[in-house]
């Protein structure tokens, strides 16, 4: 999924003219005719995220003005390049000092506009880095902070936003690197314990001698080299939360312990006289089925039955292929700035070619990828080449057949490669789907949709050509663009092509 921008312009020939030079950017456009539709998009809770804005300032009703003083007002901090046709300095100071990030002057060419765009959301990616890392310090780190666009996560989110709100054994499953501490976190961050201590545990990591002594705590001297007393993770993370990761590692000595002290809500430290009372909340995580674990006798059934109270299961990457652009954008804006290098993008066919590889570390192992290719490449822009210790096992591209029922055609937005293009994914070849998920064949208006947006995607937004090549007008393409995009068609088409 590429990058939302909203285009805000009341002039029907401007907003089209905008809307196709970002699309050829590769970009998703959303276009809106007021400054009041700008902040409904920007506020309304069923309102897809919105990446950046490209703002007319002179509208009527609510202007690009109000717009900005509307958005510093609510705290969306969304960058904005706002469009004026007069160039006249007082109007770019007062739109700066407003929030805009940029401006550019009607008529704006494609090529300002492109690297307007691509440093506003390479700004914003590395001030969203820069809050991640200082929100995980501080252990404030919230949903917002978790980087997905999948829909395959939305289900996710909402279940751990409900946990958030209560004290709620929470059981994360999930393959490694999918990012099973930061949700676990983002949970402390948004619940009343935020103010608390979270204290993780990497249980797979402790010794099998020394956990009790860790997780309990104890005395001097309770064995040989107890110099001093040790309060323990309980103790610590009294009041707040308690993260176990890798909790099927756990030996069953500790388990039976574990299970004591989650059902008394007290400890008893190793060579302690009392048990001492703590109020924690539990989050645990695992790399493996905990039920297969207990099956095999690995893990106690009780143990289990006490953790397993709201499981929640992260999805591997390459089941939320989507993520991946928004991923290598953050990424590559952190370790740039970081290691000091002028990389500013990625080039569209390693995009491609990354999102279709299986990741099987998943986040973790893509941030370790960019950031390889960040400090050993030559240039200001990553290319395929420059991920050479990516496994090989990426699906192989075949040549499409004339028509089959396999595999969807993507859509809009088209996308240019090359060294212009900021981080954004290539259309692949595709298949024309004949049949609905029922078995039903499609109606035709639809497959006719799904073809000019290929053929758009195909001829990389050249209007013309994909014209002549579908052997229809343009004012045709146009109207059944409008009709597609479920709009009353243009009286008149702008001069693109």
């Amino acid at each position: 999924m590429a990058a939302s921008i909203l285009i805000a312009d009341d002039d029907p020939v401007q907003r089209r003219l905008v809307e196709n030079m970002v699309q050829k950017c590769g970009y998703e456009a959303i276009v809106v005719d007021t400054g009041d539709a700008v902040i409904e998009k920007l506020t309304h809770t069923d309102a897809g995220p919105i990446d950046a804005i490209v703002l007319d300032l002179v509208m009527p009703g609510l202007d690009g003005m109000g717009v900005l003083s509307k958005m510093r007002e609510a705290g969306i901090s969304i960058p904005v390049i706002v469009q004026t046709a007069h160039g006249g300095i007082d109007n770019v100071v007062s739109a700066m000092r407003a929030g805009a990030q940029d401006f550019v002057v009607k008529p704006v060419g494609i090529e300002r506009l492109q690297v307007s765009l691509r440093n506003a959301l390479n700004t914003s990616a590395l001030k969203g880095e820069l809050q991640r890392i200082r929100h995980s310090r501080e252990g404030r780190l919230t949903f917002d902070d978790i980087i997905t666009r999948a829909e395959a996560m939305a289900p996710i989110l909402r279940i751990a936003e409900k946990a958030a709100a209560s004290s709620i054994p929470v059981l994360i499953e999930g393959e490694s690197g999918v990012g099973k501490e930061l949700f676990a976190r983002a949970i402390h961050g948004t619940s009343e314990r935020k103010t608390k201590p979270f204290v993780a545990v990497n249980c797979g990591a402790i010794p099998d001698n020394l956990v009790e002594s860790i997780l309990f705590g104890h005395e001097k001297g309770a064995f040989t080299g107890a110099t001093e007393r040790h309060m323990g993770k309980f103790v610590e993370a009294h009041g707040g939360t308690l993260f176990l990761d890798e909790v099927s590692e756990l030996p069953l000595a500790a388990q039976v312990k574990l299970l004591r002290a989650l059902q008394e809500g007290a400890v008893e430290a190793v060579g302690g006289r009392k048990p001492v009372k703590v109020d924690v909340r539990i989050i645990s995580a695992t790399n493996r089925r905990l039920l297969e674990r207990v099956k095999e006798g690995h893990f106690r059934e009780d143990l289990f039955y006490r953790l397993h109270v709201l499981p929640l299961t992260i999805p591997p990457l390459r089941a939320r292929r989507e993520d991946i652009p928004h991923l290598l954008r953050h990424f590559l804006a952190r370790f740039a700035a970081e290691e000091n290098r002028a990389v500013t993008g990625i080039a569209g066919d390693a995009v491609a070619y990354l999102t279709k590889l299986d990741w099987p570390g998943n986040i973790r192992q893509l941030e370790n990828a960019v950031y390889r290719a960040v400090v050993m490449s030559e240039s200001d822009l990553l290319g395929v080449a420059d991920f050479p210790l990516i496994p090989t096992h990426a699906p192989p591209v075949e040549p499409a057949p004339a028509l089959t029922v396999e595999r969807p055609i993507p859509s809009l937005p088209a996308v240019v490669p090359g060294s212009e293009v900021p981080i954004a994914p290539l259309p692949s070849h595709g298949a024309l789907p004949l049949l609905t998920a029922s078995g039903e064949v499609r109606p035709l208006e639809e497959l006719e949709h799904e073809i000019i947006r290929f053929a758009i995607a195909h001829y990389r937004g050249q209007m013309s050509e994909v014209a002549r090549r579908l052997k229809i007008g343009r004012s045709t393409l146009y109207r059944k663009l409008d009709e597609a995009n479920g709009e009353t068609p243009a009286t008149e088409s702008p001069p693109l092509g």
